[in-house]
Formats: C-alpha cells, sequence, structure tokens
C-alpha cells in the first residue's frame, strides 16, 4: 500500500480503499463543508449510518463535486431500532434515498444487542443479515458486513448464514488493539476496520505516542494510523481541517519499526471510548 486510494480485496472480491474517511459528527446541520473539502483532498471511502444523521449531506457533497458516483466507496449502516428483515430492507431503502445513490458498497449491522436487555439478539442479528444477504444477492448492495461484532457474536450468524460477512468495523487503536477480535476476523477472512483510530485526540498526551511522534518526525495522528495499516485494518479517521486531513493521508513515507509495533502492541489499555457491545457504557 503506497496511498489512500490502493485497495485491499474482500473475501466476495470487491475492492475497498485502504484508508476510509469516518463521517460521524463532521457534520453540522446541513453543512457540507467539511465532505466538500474531504473529497477535494482526495478522500473517496466515506462511512456513514442512518444513525449519524447526514447521509443527506454526504450524497449532496458528492453529487456537487461533479465526480462520478462509482468512483466512491460509500459505506453506510442499519441502526439498533431498525433491525429485523422487513425493518432492514425499510432502512435501507431511506439511506439510498438519503444518498441519492441507486446501491451501497458496504452495509453494515451497526451493533450486535439492540438492548442490553434483548434476550433474542442472536435471532434478530440474523434476520437483519438475511435480509442484507437479499439486498446483496439483488445486486443493490456491493458487500456486508458488521461493526461492533465480538466473535462470540460472529459466531452466531456464521453458523446460520448463506454469505459470511466481509467486513468488522471495531472500535480499534493504539491502548485498544482487541486482539483476539482481530485475530478471529482476520483468519475467518472478514477484513477489520478501525473507528476512532486515533483514540477521538485522547492518545495525543500519551507518552509513547508522543516519543514516536518525535522519533519518526510525523504527527500522533499518522502514529496510530500507521499502526492500523500495518496491522492490515483499515482506518477510518475524521477530520475537519484540510492540513489534517492531508496529514491523516499521508501514512506511506514511513513504516514502524517492528520493536516500535511491538510497543504499542503492548500498551496499557489507552483512550478506550467506554462503549462495549455487551455493557453499559462507561463514561469518563
Amino acid at each position: 500500500m503506497n496511498r489512500i486510494s490502493d485497495c485491499y480485496t474482500l473475501n466476495n472480491g470487491v475492492s475497498i480503499p485502504c484508508v476510509g474517511f469516518g463521517t460521524y459528527k463532521t457534520v453540522q446541520e446541513k453543512d457540507t463543508s467539511v465532505l466538500r473539502l474531504a473529497i477535494e483532498t482526495g478522500y473517496r471511502y466515506f462511512d456513514t449510518a442512518s444513525f449519524y444523521g447526514n447521509e443527506a449531506q454526504l450524497g449532496q457533497a458528492i453529487r456537487e463535486s461533479r465526480i462520478p458516483r462509482q468512483d466512491f466507496f460509500l459505506a453506510s449502516k442499519v441502526w439498533k431500532t431498525e433491525m429485523g428483515y422487513q425493518e432492514t430492507k425499510s432502512a435501507f431503502q431511506r439511506s439510498l434515498e438519503r444518498l441519492g445513490t441507486s446501491y451501497l458498497d458496504l452495509y453494515l449491522i451497526h451493533w450486535p444487542l439492540p438492548s442490553l436487555s434483548e434476550p433474542n439478539w442472536a435471532e434478530l442479528d440474523l434476520e437483519t443479515w438475511r435480509a442484507m444477504e437479499d439486498l446483496y444477492q439483488e445486486g443493490k448492495i456491493r458487500a456486508v458486513g458488521l461493526s461492533n461484532f465480538l466473535p462470540h457474536h460472529i459466531e452466531k450468524l456464521l453458523a446460520r448464514c448463506r454469505i459470511r460477512p466481509m467486513v468488522d468495523q471495531l472500535e480499534f487503536h493504539p491502548g485498544y488493539s482487541q486482539e483476539a477480535a482481530v485475530q478471529y476476523c482476520q483468519e475467518q477472512g472478514i477484513q477489520v476496520q478501525a473507528w476512532s483510530p486515533i483514540g477521538r485526540t485522547r492518545m495525543f498526551s500519551d507518552s509513547l505516542i508522543r516519543e514516536l511522534s518525535q522519533n519518526y518526525q510525523v504527527s500522533p495522528a499518522q502514529i496510530c494510523l500507521r499502526y492500523a495499516v500495518q496491522k492490515q485494518i483499515i482506518p477510518l479517521p475524521k477530520s475537519s481541517t484540510k492540513d489534517r486531513m492531508l496529514e491523516n493521508q499521508n501514512l506511506f513515507s514511513f513504516t514502524l519499526s517492528q520493536e516500535d509495533m511491538y510497543r504499542l502492541d503492548t500498551m496499557p489499555q489507552t483512550g478506550w471510548s467506554g462503549e462495549h457491545p455487551d455493557r453499559e457504557r462507561v463514561y469518563f
């Protein structure tokens, strides 16, 4: 990988860019300026969700760019309150309408449990997945996947699915590398993506990240993003400024040494968001 447009190949043969742009909380009401700037700086893979409330703005920014739709890779997600067979189909159609597109490149189940008190979550996951399998076979989705699913969630799905998941999106960054989940996905041929790949800036004050930033003469964010890239994980950074957007794309001019990768692998838990699919949210 030498640039953000270089691609991995998913387990169904679809190409997916090795770096994407996360859109959670990047849009203020109807303002599309941040999304337009991301497009101008070279991003073509955009990750959104019905829950984010910015699908319409993303669709508008893409149309205003006058760049052909096929040059973009668009991912969205079905939210907890939209799960179920028919509900997922309806939610998917709403996402298409908001984005102004006839298909999605990737569609994900946002969380495995709609609530911690849901006793039949595995069956609900399967019903949701069946809708996505049908949409995939109809050619409306190029790839289907998961978000925040851990191995025990995925096992329930794999036991009964017709089409294997192609992606799992996890919180991943130095200090919260979820090694068991990442290893499981990679062994199953599921491409891992990293949300919050820089720990929502919480990593910037960490002594190891700051040391490596100085040693490699790059920013703390670039250290975190390069760590994901060297793990064969697709980072989904977000930013609102042009300089940071460009900086977050400059990940291929340096390589972290094996020793430094080990040091990052074995950091104490740092920068965790407090979100976990099987637990109440922890507030810091």
